[in-house]
């Protein structure tokens, strides 16, 4: 269905001839494309009100209803008033209506059109797609900017052409004498997440200097509370609730790439929802850079929920002809927050670039070896994890020339001859001949002062002049890869060696610091974050399609950038540096509240964690990575003939449950009758069968414990329940002194596990046990 809305006069786009252009704008010309080239009468107003009844609404144009559309798919409705004076009101968005004539849905959109009530404007503000202040709009507006030289900075965009095409829809607005132009594309898609994406394009013949360009999302105005996520190094995404009450509450990144710190959704909900139960909504932005997510409440005006990138100065310069478009918002709703991350779960395994091959359990040097590389030490380490299980061999940094430390060698990708004085064949041989596939730890945007490269060219350095670099990170600072040169060399050293070693089909792909004035000498020393996020995504996928067979994973500090702007392009993301498993259960929680289990990456680690000092026994090292992409992040050739049987126990139990982990819904039991439990597993798609943990974090209050449920089964099948003791204690750590009846085997109904539970087996705090069902 198309409408055309209004056709607008509109000046032709002004371009610089090619032959005109300044170094600065051929460069401005690689971040902002044209638009040809995509990326991608009034009432009296009364002093109080009237103690009659209102009167009527006026009835709308003739033709309103097909201006009123529905997109419905997976399970979601979106229904959307075009009909509105400037650009389009989404009236409804959640659980799917179902079929809906033209006549409901106008009924829908007109029963959702608020009164003018008194001490207010003669217009009735709307929530639009994009709210603006010439709409009467008075909250955190979708689009903010001026015009350079005439100062016109208030925007007033109306709907110009609408086509909606099964579950997406395409929105055009114009402001002629501004000289703007919008699109807006919407799309429910196939596992019912509501995504948005915005471009504007200047058509005016002065430059536009763009602040902010935001998707904006209603939220029910019955939410009355907020969730989301803050952290730090090694301690990411950890929840945190607040009262959703009139105000705004804002989330920013100004790192560069999303953060430690970083809220990885803005969810909201009726107080008191969980993972189980209560309708939330929430949104994420897939963008690896500077953010800002917001969620308001007006005394006059609907909650919602806006999310765009955060511009720094300068960074939004649109000349005539140019166009911005922003990140692509995600939206997801569900009964619980389960039910919303399965929703992102589903969308990401349909992702063209999702792996298509079973994830293969990693071992990987860093915290087995750290800078000390040694040939015969490396092969040992690679043919003791593979005796355990392991199937793919990472090489951590250290490899590469110059690198005995930290302080040294970032830029330099060739193999240090000192460390490997026959290249890496020998070692790639020996870690293939063990069975095992060859991985490389590269930190491609990164360089030390102490390199050949930054020597060579000071000028690759991102820094805010000629004279002055940043503050450096971790004794390193960040390349300019929105630099064609920069981009050529770093390109073609990986290109280089994933040439000469054929071996190698994995990438792990580091970030070590944030970006502090991140200007850029190619563009006389504007910000250039978001360039080099753009720049960054492009290097990946023009490696992958050099290499077809090639995995990234995303590390940065841990997990300073996991996001789904990074994961299309990208195969697993390091959730945390930290491997201490009572530290991860809340991390790998709420990272999965976008990121499935599969592509989290989560390993087995030393005894004593090397991050927080605390020691634990292997179950509990071992069950917590379980319902990941398991890994081991230590040096298996210093445990025991008993630890290193144990591990191969714990890996062959994954690779039995593999298919299912990888494929699943991921589930977590709210309200656990002792609180110092935790409950969680993965459930087949069919319901067929379940892996459940149970973790016993601190000791319980009441003794026994109270019984346990397990959720998201079939109600009405009968699953046959079994506990893995052995796995767990068989060297001690159960402490009940008769026998768990249950434990032998059972046969209960979904509905009875969920609604009855079973009685706990008594251990001793921070261990963990393992319980399977199967469907009978």
């Amino acid at each position: 269905m198309r409408l055309a809305l209004f056709p607008p006069t509109i000046p032709p786009p002004t371009q610089t001839p090619p032959s005109a252009m300044s170094a600065d704008t051929k460069w401005h010309q690689r971040l902002f494309r044209s638009k040809d080239e995509g990326e991608g009468g009034t009432q009296q107003r009364h002093a109080a009100a009237s103690a009659s009844a209102p009167p009527p609404a006026p009835p709308p144009p003739a033709d309103a209803a097909l201006h009123v559309f529905h997109l419905r798919h997976g399970g979601t409705s979106v229904v959307v008033d075009a009909a509105t004076a400037s650009l389009p009101s989404v009236v409804y968005w959640g659980a799917d209506l179902g079929g809906m004539s033209a006549a409901e849905l106008q009924d829908l959109a007109s029963a959702a059109v608020p009164q003018r009530v008194s001490g207010g404007l003669d217009v009735v503000p709307r929530l639009t797609l994009v709210p603006q202040e010439s709409d009467a709009w008075q909250g955190t507006p979708g689009l903010a900017g001026h015009q350079v030289g005439s100062g016109h900075w208030s925007a007033a965009l109306h709907t110009t052409d609408l086509s909606v095409t099964g579950s997406t829809a395409a929105i055009t607005a114009q402001d002629s004498e501004i000289g703007l132009s919008l699109r807006i594309s919407l799309e429910v898609t196939a596992e019912g997440l509501f995504t948005q994406q915005l471009s504007v394009t200047n058509t005016a013949k002065a430059n536009y200097m763009l602040q902010s360009l935001a998707a904006t999302f209603p939220v029910p105005e019955s939410a009355n509370e907020l969730l989301d996520t803050y952290g730090r190094h090694l301690r990411e995404r950890a929840p945190q609730r607040h009262a959703f009450t009139v105000g705004k509450h804002e989330r920013e990144s100004r790192r560069g790439r999303p953060g430690a710190d970083a809220t990885l959704l803005q969810v909201v909900g009726a107080k008191g929802f969980g993972f189980e139960r209560g309708v939330v909504h929430a949104v994420h932005l897939a963008w690896s850079g500077n953010h800002r997510l917001i969620a308001e409440k007006g005394p006059s005006y609907p909650p919602f929920i806006q999310v765009s990138d955060l511009l720094l100065p300068g960074e939004g310069l649109l000349q005539p002809g140019e166009t911005y478009t922003t990140p692509k918002a995600i939206g997801s709703w569900g009964d619980g927050l389960s039910a919303m991350s399965h929703r992102f779960h589903a969308y990401v395994r349909a992702l063209p670039g999702y792996p298509k091959s079973t994830r293969p359990v990693m071992v990987n040097t860093w915290e087995a070896v750290y800078f000390s590389l040694d040939f015969d030490k490396l092969v040992s380490l690679a043919k003791t994890a593979a005796a355990a299980g392991a199937e793919r061999f990472i090489l951590d940094d250290g490899w590469f020339k110059g690198r005995r430390g930290d302080t040294a060698g970032l830029g330099d990708w060739f193999v240090d001859k000192d460390v490997f004085p026959n290249g890496l064949q020998p070692l790639w041989d020996e870690v293939d001949k063990a069975g095992l596939q060859c991985g490389l730890w590269f930190e491609p945007e990164m360089v030390n002062l102490n390199s050949d490269l930054a020597r060579a060219h000071p000028d690759w350095i991102l820094r805010p002049t000629a004279d002055r670099l940043p503050v450096p990170g971790r004794q390193q600072y960040v390349l300019d890869l929105s630099n064609p040169d920069v981009f050529a060399y770093i390109f073609k050293c990986i290109d280089d060696l994933l040439t000469e070693y054929k071996l190698i089909k994995y990438i792990k792909w580091d970030h070590n610091r944030d970006l502090v004035e991140p200007s850029s000498a190619l563009a006389s020393y504007r910000a250039a974050v978001r360039a080099n996020v753009l720049a960054v995504y492009r290097l990946m996928d023009k490696l992958k399609k050099a290499h077809p067979e090639l995995e990234i994973e995303s590390c940065a500090s841990g997990g300073a950038r996991v996001d789904l702007g990074i994961l299309e392009r990208t195969d697993r993301i390091w959730t945390s540096d930290c491997t201490d498993p009572l530290e991860r259960l809340t991390i790998q929680k709420y990272t999965s509240l976008v990121v499935p289990p599969e592509l989290m990456g989560a390993h087995i680690g030393p005894p004593e964690s090397h991050t927080t000092g605390r020691t634990h026994k292997l179950d509990l090292r071992a069950g917590v990575p379980l319902l990941c992409h398991l890994g081991i992040e230590w040096d298996l050739t210093s445990a025991s003939s008993d630890d290193q049987a144990a591990v191969k126990q714990w890996i062959d139990l994954h690779k039995k449950w593999r298919d299912v982990i990888h494929s699943g819904n991921l589930v977590f039991v709210d309200d656990t009758a002792d609180e110092h439990a935790d409950v969680r597993g993965v459930v087949a798609k069919d319901q067929s069968r379940g892996i459940f943990t149970f973790t016993q974090v601190r000791t319980a209050a009441s003794y026994p414990p109270p019984k346990f449920r397990l959720c998201g089964l079939d109600p009405s099948k009968r699953y046959k329940v079994s506990l893995l003791y052995d796995l767990s204690f068989a060297r001690g750590g159960a402490v009940g002194q008769s026998a768990l009846q249950w434990a032998g085997g059972v046969t209960l109904s979904g509905k009875a596990l969920d609604l009855g539970g079973l009685a706990t087996l008594t251990i001793e705090p921070e261990r963990l046990y393992v319980v399977e069902v199967e469907a009978q």
